[in-house]
């Protein structure tokens, strides 16, 4: 190799190292750090709970006049024939299949009900609010369980000002209200998640106000 040959290839190998520091580098996205030989271990959802402003669908097996598609009342009570009204709200499904089948037992001869189904066909009751420091609050419908998390994604996220570690979420218990306190502030601001954090979101039921003070 001549003098020449070798200047030109050393030029070059110096001009690669300079554009490739130049690059600016990559966000770093929120990871999960699991301890070392530990799977991810997902918050178990709660069991559905039928809410006012749900859509029912109620099929008994073989009644093709016992096929109804019902919405659940402001007052949490649906209707049903041959049985009449029946207090939803807050009941699964499994639940209101027990009551519509033992409210049929006298309807038939033998006292053998077909199989009634209660699926849930729109849960719009499922709804919650969030108010305070975020972007966009207002009440959301999301069709799902969320976690407190997603919750302040539907309201297009904290504001700069926000206090992320005294969110409070108000539920509804009873006859009365409950508060929760939450803390987000070491999930939002960290560039490395335990997994233990994350199993501690919690997840949002219906009717709750999310508070971000």
């Amino acid at each position: 190799m001549n003098r020449a040959t070798a200047v030109l290839l050393i030029g070059l190998a110096a001009g690669f190292v300079t554009t490739a520091a130049a690059q600016p580098s990559l966000p770093v996205a929120i990871q999960s750090t699991p301890a070392a030989g530990a799977s991810p271990v997902a918050s178990p959802l709660p069991v559905y709970r039928i809410n006012p402003g749900d859509e029912l669908e109620i099929n008994v097996w073989r009644e093709d006049q016992l096929q109804r598609v019902v919405k659940v009342l402001p007052d949490g009570s649906l209707s049903f024939p041959l049985v009449g009204s029946i207090q939803g709200a807050g009941r699964t499904p499994v639940e209101i299949e027990r009551i519509i089948s033992a409210a049929l037992t006298n309807k038939y001869v033998d006292g053998k009900v077909p199989d009634v189904t209660v699926a849930v066909r729109s849960p719009s009751g499922l709804q919650f609010s969030v108010i305070g420091k975020v972007k966009g609050p207002g009440i959301f419908t999301p069709g799902r369980y969320v976690t407190l998390l997603e919750a302040l994604s539907f309201a297009g996220g904290a504001d700069e000002f926000a206090s992320l570690d005294n969110i409070v979420i108000v539920r509804k218990s009873g006859a009365g209200l409950v508060s929760i306190p939450a803390r987000l502030g070491g999930i939002l601001r960290s560039k490395s998640v335990s997994s233990e954090a994350v199993k501690n979101i919690p997840i949002i039921e219906s009717g709750d106000t999310v508070i971000v003070p």
